[in-house]
């Protein structure tokens, strides 16, 4: 007996996909992450010393992990563990001697890693391999290792201790304020690509809008917790943290692209990687301590 055919209904061409549960939408995800890490590194701030200090090696050896995955992929191979314990002592070493000296340490990295090259069977490509490690050193460690030096600032400009806090919201304040307005001018109103060789969404737009935003968060901030800035100064440390912020930016998303890699990693959700969401922090840490050590406290 023969059986009836059954027919498979297909789905109508016009059907749109199923959408995503709420709590993976990457906005969410985004503020959400927000929500959990603002007041957690509020309180590291405040509390300062060696809690600050454990903070800020989570960084490094989270983001010198991702930044020698990116030179894994392009088919290096850094000294991943002593490249990760050279970061922390340097940043341990400038913790305790207000970044005196740090070239001394710097230098004892440099020769120990190249004699270790020596070591290796395979010197192919040796140049290679020291120099990624060298780098994750400078770009991860010896970068992060500036909101180390402006936590401690007021103990070498003799101002009370808990004035440090401010210089790292400082920093933060206005490098996110500038992310932020970049992002959202240059959604709105972006078409003029910045460097599409590097970023094809970053724009002129989103720049200009990154620099009005960090201007107005500078200025917010001299007359709000920032007492110490003049508002010509509020606004004068935000536009140059934005330009240097930007690069930042541009920098880490040139690494990615040339290790054809979308995000450093998948820990922080809705941001990606610990390199993705202190990639513009890297460059304005810097930027704000020899600002305010030279210029404002000088």
């Amino acid at each position: 007996m023969a059986h009836p055919k059954t027919s498979r209904v297909e789905p109508s061409p016009s059907a749109s996909p199923p959408r995503r549960p709420w709590y993976r939408n990457t906005a969410f995800r985004r503020v959400a992450s927000g929500v959990v890490f603002v007041p957690f590194f509020v309180l590291i701030t405040r509390a300062g010393g060696y809690v600050f200090l454990a903070f800020v090696d989570l960084v490094i050896v989270l983001g010198m992990l991702e930044f020698y995955g990116m030179m894994r992929a392009k088919g290096m191979h850094p000294y991943r563990g002593i490249g990760v314990v050279s970061g922390i002592t340097l940043s341990t070493y400038i913790f305790f001697q207000s970044g005196q000296y740090a070239n001394f340490v710097f230098t004892f990295i440099v020769l120990a890693l190249m004699g270790l090259e020596l070591s290796r069977r395979d010197n192919r490509r040796a140049v290679y391999h020291v120099s990624t490690t060298i780098f994750g050193v400078v770009y991860v460690a010896f970068l992060s290792s500036h909101f180390v030096l402006l936590r401690e600032l007021p103990n070498l400009v003799g101002v009370p201790y808990e004035r440090g806090a401010s210089f790292v919201f400082l920093v933060v304040a206005v490098t996110w304020a500038s992310d932020t307005g970049a992002y959202a001018v240059g959604s709105l109103f972006g078409s003029h690509l910045l460097l599409p060789r590097v970023s094809r969404h970053k724009t002129w737009e989103g720049a200009m809008g990154g620099v009005l935003f960090g201007a107005a968060a500078g200025w917010v901030s001299s007359v709000t917790f920032a007492g110490y800035l003049l508002a010509w100064e509020g606004v004068a440390m935000g536009v140059l943290a934005s330009v240097v912020g930007l690069l930042g930016d541009l920098f880490e998303s040139m690494l990615k692209r040339d290790a054809q890699v979308k995000d450093t990693s998948h820990l922080i959700p809705g941001h990606g990687g610990v390199l993705d969401r202190f990639d513009s922090l890297l460059f304005t840490a810097p930027l704000i301590y020899y600002f305010l050590k030279f210029v404002i406290f000088q």
